[in-house]
């Protein structure tokens, strides 16, 4: 069996395919070998069937009371002159013989002695080199028992069972022999579209994973494959470009905080400065470091979620207690901006129907403050920020509206791209460098809602999240 893994797949289909063949082929001669005989020795014991029928009808035709020297008379005197009777034998009550003939007289029957005869019994007997047939039977006639043997020849049947044989054996190999060239062509020609799999996909490398399988028309299996490899190899370019491209995104808003970070420490340390000057230098690269420290953990989160790591923790959770805990904690932000924040989350009776969702809440508390913090970002003083819940009958929705300077129709569609930034002078200044909102798209994908926007040059913009909405729990588990 080891040795058969050392082919290759055509040649091991090659011979599997012979194999087969040459145990079917063994069976069918076989098969038709026995069925061939059992038919011809079936015509042989018909002829047989008719002899002893004459014998039978001959042996009724005789008296009843006719003495037996008389019946061995009558016996011998027609039998002797028939070609039926060259080779029959008649016994009479208490093994008595009435009639042998000369070529049974010369090669005695080894058969069945009389008494042990009990039905009709055909076997064949060879004498002398040549095929017999015998039939060996009790007949009842008039009263009187009487055995019987009679035979025939049945050469012709042995010859033609004997030249099925011969043809067989010499045609069998050249059959055989065709089958395994048949064979081999069939699992080249069936292996081919395999060759041009492995040639294409032998060009596809890290700088040309926009090369394809060649594409088979073959309708099969084969088919399905390449398609399937060629899907895959879809994702794997798409994959490959998003990290190729995360990766130079990553090191680029990493390089930028670093280089002024350097810049500003060198140019403080070139000549001797006051206290104050000290100051604001390092109020600036402390500034810088906040910034890179808010990337780097930006980018460690978006490579858990690629990794899959980040995993949920979902459990019931009422979004007005979270957006509520999430608002108060923004009043304080939206004072210092001189920017009027609103919030309309619903009533504070505790037995007030809740807007319960399944999810992590600590990931919902993060979609709402990466939401409300990119309000307040681009919503210049005096402005207005407001956060809203609102519910349908299967649904939850979340919503941040502000006052803004809004977002081109063209590039709405884009934002929740990783590193994508609308304005990008304004927002290096803002402290944006275009992830939040990517990982807000995903948060909201985990929940398997959606998030759209609608917003307007000069009139500010509106994100909407839609959550799927569960039944109010028997018990509302509180927050710890």
């Amino acid at each position: 069996m080891m040795g058969l893994r050392r082919f290759s797949i055509g040649s091991r289909l090659t011979l599997w395919y012979l194999a087969i063949f040459a145990l079917a082929q063994l069976i069918f001669g076989a098969g038709m070998w026995f069925i061939l005989r059992h038919n011809l020795y079936d015509l042989v014991d018909d002829g047989l069937e008719v002899q002893v029928d004459d014998l039978k009808n001959f042996l009724q035709s005789q008296p009843k009371d006719r003495p037996l020297a008389k019946l061995q008379e009558e016996v011998t005197e027609t039998y002797t002159a028939e070609h039926s009777g060259d080779y029959l034998e008649v016994y009479a009550e208490n093994d008595q013989l009435i009639y042998r003939s000369a070529f049974l007289q010369a090669h005695p029957s080894a058969l069945f002695p009389p008494d042990q005869i009990r039905r009709p019994v055909m076997r064949s007997r060879k004498i002398d080199g040549r095929p017999f047939r015998f039939a060996l039977q009790k007949l009842i006639i008039n009263g009187h028992t009487y055995t019987i043997e009679m035979g025939i020849q049945a050469d012709d049947a042995v010859e033609t069972l004997h030249l099925f044989r011969l043809y067989l054996l010499m045609f069998a190999p050249l059959v055989l022999l065709a089958a395994a060239g048949g064979g081999y062509w069939l699992s080249r020609r069936a292996l081919s579209p395999v060759d041009a799999l492995v040639r294409s996909a032998r060009e596809v490398g890290g700088s040309s994973l926009n090369n394809r399988l060649q594409k088979l028309e073959t309708g099969d299996e084969l088919q399905r494959l390449s398609d399937t490899l060629n899907e895959m190899l879809d994702r794997i370019e798409t994959a490959f470009l998003r990290i190729t491209q995360f990766t130079a995104d990553a090191s680029h808003e990493l390089r930028t905080p670093i280089s002024l970070i350097r810049t500003e420490a060198e140019l403080a340390l070139r000549r001797s400065r006051t206290e104050a000057e000290y100051t604001e230098s390092l109020r600036h690269i402390l500034l810088e470091a906040e910034r890179t420290t808010v990337l780097i953990e930006q980018l460690l989160s978006l490579a858990r979620t690629d990794s899959g790591r980040e995993t949920l923790h979902p459990q019931p959770i009422d979004l007005r207690q979270t957006l509520r805990a999430v608002a108060d904690g923004w009043q304080q932000v939206a004072l210092v901006r001189n920017v009027q924040f609103s919030e309309a989350i619903g009533g504070t009776d505790a037995d007030a129907p809740g807007c319960f969702v399944m999810g992590d809440e600590t990931l919902l508390r993060r979609l709402v403050d990466i939401l409300l913090d990119n309000a307040f970002k681009y919503t210049p003083s005096p402005g207005s920020v407001r956060l809203w819940l609102e519910s349908t009958e299967e649904s939850v929705i979340i919503a941040v509206q502000d006052s803004g300077i809004g977002i081109d129709e063209e590039e709405q569609g884009k934002i929740f791209e990783r590193f994508y930034r609308v304005d990008k002078a304004r927002s290096r200044a803002q402290g944006g460098v275009g992830l939040g909102l990517a990982i807000a798209h995903w948060i909201v994908t985990q929940h398997r809602g959606s998030i759209v926007v609608e917003s307007r040059p000069g009139e500010g913009s509106t994100f909407r999240v839609k959550l799927p909405m569960i039944p109010t729990p028997a018990q509302n588990p509180q927050p710890v």
